[in-house]
């Protein structure tokens, strides 16, 4: 079996952080995935480490997600091999201390859910500035983009060259409602910048 590295593992514990996103879906809202749920959903097929991706904390306690994670990681049999935590690149106030402590508690990269926001956020001097940052520090941005949004996406990434960035989710297209135009043409054009990677992590549930 060849050994595999997922990418993009998610865990909630809403004993300890709030998710207040997940009470509009039935199947997750107060519910956990712990790290024993996830190694019992994935036993047998080959996982050897995983990079866990944030979950979108509540505002109010966003910066807690990192640490939290981090205690779960110090176990060597997690298998949790880094982290992506959140990050708000808009907000200036204690913007530099929260890439300061990135090192010490295993974060990668980060991620800044976007499609949330007010488009004009990623387009902002001081949003671009501080992601910048991020690539300087050595780390990786994560960017969430729907798909109407590829060319904001286009431009962020053209204005941060020495940043490297992972489109999730493909740009999030409507497969299921034959959505696909202009998305192929705005991903090629995000595709073409050579500072970017795509994941394909959850493409398959916009089949449904």
């Amino acid at each position: 079996m060849i050994p595999l590295l997922d990418t993009h593992q998610h865990l909630m514990y809403p004993d300890a952080l709030p998710y207040s996103w997940s009470a509009k879906l039935p199947a997750l809202a107060g519910q956990a995935f712990t790290l024993d749920d996830y190694k019992r959903l994935t036993e047998g097929l080959g996982i050897v480490g995983t990079l866990f991706m944030e979950v979108a904390v509540d505002d109010d306690q966003w910066r807690d997600e990192a640490p939290f994670l981090a205690q779960k990681a110090a176990d060597p049999q997690s298998g949790i091999l880094g982290r992506v935590a959140s990050i708000r690149p808009e907000v200036d106030e204690g913007y530099d201390e929260e890439l300061a402590r990135a090192d010490c508690l295993g974060i990668v990269g980060f991620r800044r859910i976007l499609h949330v926001v007010d488009d004009a956020v990623s387009q902002s001097e001081t949003y671009r500035a501080n992601v910048r940052k991020i690539g300087a520090a050595g780390k990786v941005v994560d960017v969430v983009f729907q798909a109407r949004q590829l060319p904001l996406a286009a431009q962020l990434i053209s204005a941060c060259p020495d940043t490297v960035f992972v489109l999730d989710l493909c740009g999030v297209p409507d497969v299921a409602g034959g959505g696909l135009d202009p998305w192929r043409d705005d991903l090629a054009a995000v595709a073409a910048l050579p500072n970017v990677n795509c994941k394909m992590s959850g493409s398959l549930a916009y089949c449904e």
